[in-house]
């Protein structure tokens, strides 16, 4: 047995652990009232690595009203100690952070280098963040305005915080949607993809751990019919926060426009990677094949649709086919893996489809097929030729594969790389500083990278524009969406009748 088959049975020993059920409510694991099986399945092997009953409508009511009954206290403590608890769980994950790599390359397929040295660290940065940016909700400096009063402003949690996750950063995105929800004194009930709720569970369980109160923290895993959609109309919940696709997070605002809750989405991009002629092309190529094939390409962020630059495009393609044709496809749990399977067959069919579709119409330089392996396997595939207008610019691929297309004049590349019905995250490769500026200002995007594509912080928003949804995560920004602002006017004359009564009523001795 060698290292990967160790790491892959620990991962799987991980997963037992959580043999009490994929719900947990108020502190603890149960099991869902659905009455459907589930099976989580390994995509490295195509084998079921975890089983359990997913959440019907009773366990998300049962998660809501644990929610609403720990909301008073965690809402009423103080920001120094609500940090306090946020910076003891950012130590407890920081101790289970083998555990958690293991299961999330165990349930994704993601290469264990990517997640020891990407998601699981990232999320515990995330958490340490949060700890200290708990004790900074402030509101405008207290002033007397009007001249007769003092004003000031209170920032307060919303309430009870339905969140939606997706299935490709499971425990990034948990973390997303829960800390700054809690740290601003909200409860929460998250409902992870059904494909991957390892880490959120456990993520949860860490919470608890920590001393953050049961019913803070609630987990439920559920198809999104039965409990998304149960979760969003709910009438105690006071706010949604929703990742995935954009078809989906219309349905999602359809069902909050209901009962008129908070909204905040996070959706599909489809991320332009503009290379100038004057950029170091080794450093965008190396870039656009990192961006491209993180996560196996399953980042809403992903780069995928590269414009370059005529002088540079030969080169460009030559040099990315090159590195794709390097990248070690293999077992997530091998360290010398660089690429791994899709997170489920299914996805895997769906980018064969789109490269399928495309070699009517555009040329397939290198990949476009899966390797002879059990698992959701599919090569890094560098796709030419393709049309402005086509399936494979157009439209949000999620997977290894990445369009290349020329353009002459610098407006033209900022054109195109604006037309796009997303607007979540892009990156423009140059030496020229006018020409950086220029990019950074004119493309439409949440967040526009220059010479590097991919990095996040934990200081800084994420969050889109247009059809890419509203909202940010991360950063201190993210509180706007989870607070609710409240104005405090307080009188300081002391008088009885006040000037402006006399708008409603004569005032004595005035007439």
């Amino acid at each position: 047995m060698d290292h990967s088959d160790h790491s892959r049975d620990a991962a799987i020993e991980v997963a037992a652990g959580l043999r009490a059920g994929a719900q947990y409510i108020a502190g603890r694991l149960r099991p869902g009232t659905s009455g459907r099986h589930h099976e989580v399945v390994d995509p490295a092997t195509g084998e079921a690595v975890y089983s359990c009953e997913l959440a019907g409508p009773a366990d998300v009511d049962a998660a809501v009203a644990a929610a609403r009954a720990a909301l008073p206290q965690w809402a009423g403590a103080t920001p120094g100690e609500r940090s306090q608890a946020m910076h003891r769980f950012a130590e407890v994950l920081a101790g289970r952070a083998r555990e958690l790599a293991l299961a999330e390359s165990l349930q994704c397929g993601k290469p264990v280098r990517l997640t020891t040295g990407f998601d699981v660290p990232g999320t515990i940065d995330n958490t340490a963040f949060f700890a200290g940016a708990a004790r900074r909700l402030q509101g405008q400096a207290a002033a007397e305005y009007s001249g007769d009063h003092t004003s000031y402003v209170r920032r307060e949690p919303v309430g009870v915080v339905g969140s939606i996750a997706p299935w490709n950063y499971p425990l990034q995105m948990a973390a997303w949607k829960v800390l700054p929800a809690v740290a601003a004194g909200n409860t929460v009930v998250l409902k992870p993809a059904e494909l991957t709720p390892l880490t959120s569970l456990m993520f949860a369980q860490a919470a608890t751990e920590a001393g953050i109160p049961a019913g803070v923290v609630n987990v439920v895993t559920g198809a999104g019919r039965d409990a998304g959609e149960h979760l969003v109309g709910h009438p105690d919940v006071a706010m949604t926060s929703f990742t995935g696709s954009t078809a989906v997070g219309k349905r999602v605002a359809e069902i909050a426009t209901r009962t008129v809750k908070r909204l905040h989405l996070e959706l599909g991009g489809k991320a332009p990677f503009v290379v100038f002629d004057d950029a170091d092309l080794q450093a965008a190529a190396h870039g656009a094949v990192a961006g491209a094939l993180i996560n196996t390409g399953q980042d809403c962020t992903a780069a995928t649709r590269a414009y370059v630059q005529r002088p540079l495009y030969d080169a460009f393609v030559t040099a990315v086919a090159d590195l794709f044709n390097a990248v070690t496809c293999g077992d997530p749990f091998d360290p010398a893996t660089d690429l791994g399977p899709l997170t489920s067959f299914a996805q895997r069919d769906r980018v064969a489809a789109f490269v399928d579709r495309a070699r009517s119409y555009a040329t397939v330089v290198t990949g476009g097929t899966a390797p002879d392996a059990k698992g959701a396997y599919y090569r890094p595939t560098l796709i030419t030729g393709a049309a402005q207008d086509s399936e494979v610019v157009r439209s949000e691929i999620f997977g290894p594969v990445l369009v290349v297309l020329p353009f002459d004049t610098d407006e033209e590349g900022l054109r195109l790389a604006n037309d796009t019905p997303y607007g979540l995250a892009a990156s423009a490769w140059t030496r020229d500083v006018y020409r950086a500026g220029r990019a950074t200002r004119e493309i439409a995007a949440g967040c526009v990278w220059v010479n590097d594509h991919i990095p996040i912080i934990s200081e800084m928003p994420h969050g889109g524009y247009r059809a890419s949804g509203y909202g940010k995560d991360m950063s201190a920004y993210s509180f706007e969406e989870y607070t609710q602002v409240k104005h405090v006017m307080l009188d300081n004359t002391g008088q009885a009748a006040k000037g402006w009564h006399r708008t409603v009523f004569a005032l004595r001795g005035e007439r």
